[in-house]
């Protein structure tokens, strides 16, 4: 399931960086919960039509995110707690909520990225994260194996193949910065392939590392 949260016009400018103010709306609105450390099994867009200014981004007619994930109690307790204080930051605030039922999805489906899609592993113990990106062959293992994880977790088959498209011609490594930590993603569709209920839960909880934070969102 997804809820569509429909936001007031910013009356200040919005910093590029604004993703760590919306998670933490995300979790004021959830209240007190451990998915801070735990898998994410959950999905969070980045806002949409914002106008990029030199300092930061314009809402002049609002904007709309998302928030979706498989478990329906989750997203109660969210809607919830966004009528209880539905004020974000930058004056934004909801101003209405709408709700999607996961749609039936037959075994293999083509998704957009809404937002960069991000995979991250240490070579070895204390090292960097590293970053992998379509061209690595290493990627589409990752992304399958992450899904397998979330899958796994829900008590759901794990037989699923996700990889980036082939066929996409102009993939497009996004950086961005979350919690001072220059993280990069890339926009490029994914193929995901399985049970129409896995291809559901996919869409879901998003693909990559991070979709707690708004990386991975699908549409």
């Amino acid at each position: 399931m997804r809820i569509y949260l429909h936001l007031t016009p910013n009356t200040e400018i919005v910093p590029f960086n604004y993703q760590e103010s919306l998670v933490g709306a995300f979790h004021r609105w959830l209240g007190p919960n451990e998915l801070h450390d735990d898998i994410s099994l959950y999905s969070l867009s980045w806002l949409e039509h914002g106008q990029r200014l030199r300092e930061g981004l314009d809402f002049p007619n609002g904007s709309t995110f998302w928030i979706s994930a498989q478990n329906p109690d989750l997203l109660a307790d969210l809607i919830q707690g966004v009528f209880n204080g539905h004020q974000i930051r930058w004056g934004m605030s909801v101003r209405e909520v709408t709700i999607q039922r996961t749609p039936t999805f037959g075994g293999k489906q083509r998704f957009i990225a809404q937002s960069p899609i991000l995979i991250k592993r240490k070579r070895a113990e204390g090292a960097h994260q590293q970053f992998y990106y379509p061209t690595d062959p290493e990627a589409n293992q990752y992304l399958t194996e992450i899904m397998q994880k979330k899958l796994s977790r829900s008590h759901l088959p794990t037989d699923v193949s996700v990889r980036f498209d082939p066929d996409y011609p102009t993939p497009r490594i996004k950086k961005t910065r979350y919690k001072n930590i220059d993280i990069k993603g890339t926009l490029c569709p994914v193929i995901v392939e399985g049970a129409p209920e896995v291809v559901a839960f996919a869409w879901e909880v998003g693909v990559g590392n991070s979709t707690g934070i708004g990386f991975g969102a699908l549409r």
